[in-house]
């Protein structure tokens, strides 16, 4: 399978200070991914506000390794990376990553952040898949460099006709208040 990585860059100036990514998809009933579809539609209604790294390759190696990359090259404030959870049903922003039994937290006020967002909850288990390894290594990374960076890891479910709505508006708030950090 070839995978195709892009970065997107908007032609905005005051909002450039956060880098998106999403995933492909790793299963062959998977029509797409939700991470994606919704990063889609914050487009489609909001604009080409940020920096967007899309379609990452659902593995434990070349996803941490473009999305440093590309993260080196830009060098935005806020690094929010966007994963699947089919089980799911809420908005789930992950409080931290565990990688052989070494637990990494982001620096981000979470409980701040999903203040008032009926469909976005807090969450302390990024699971054990590409979504935690990618979190892990980034928040690493960033750890390293003891800079004011932050990074955020944000598990979607699904979107339907019911919950998309919702869940976009809830997407929309929580990056008016990374970029207002």
């Amino acid at each position: 399978m070839r995978y195709t990585f892009y970065i997107k860059q908007s032609s905005h100036t005051m909002n450039r200070e956060i880098l998106i990514t999403s995933f492909t998809t790793w299963e062959p009933h998977q029509p797409s991914n939700a991470a994606d579809d919704l990063l889609q539609r914050f487009i489609e209604e909001k604009g080409d506000l940020h920096h967007y790294l899309r379609h990452l390759p659902v593995d434990f190696t070349l996803a941490p390794r473009r999305v440093i990359e590309t993260f080196e090259e830009i060098r935005p404030r806020v690094l929010v990376c966007c994963g699947m959870a089919e089980e799911r049903t809420r908005l789930n922003v992950e409080s931290r990553a565990v990688l052989d039994e070494r637990s990494l937290e982001t620096g981000i006020d979470l409980i701040a952040l999903t203040e008032d967002l009926a469909m976005t909850e807090i969450s302390h288990d990024t699971g054990r898949f590409v979504c935690n390894t990618l979190y892990y290594r980034s928040l690493e990374h960033l750890n390293a460099q003891e800079s004011e960076h932050h990074c955020l890891f944000i598990h979607v479910p699904v979107l339907t006709e019911e919950n998309a709505k919702a869940l976009t508006e809830n997407f929309v708030r929580i990056l008016e208040r990374l970029a207002a950090l």
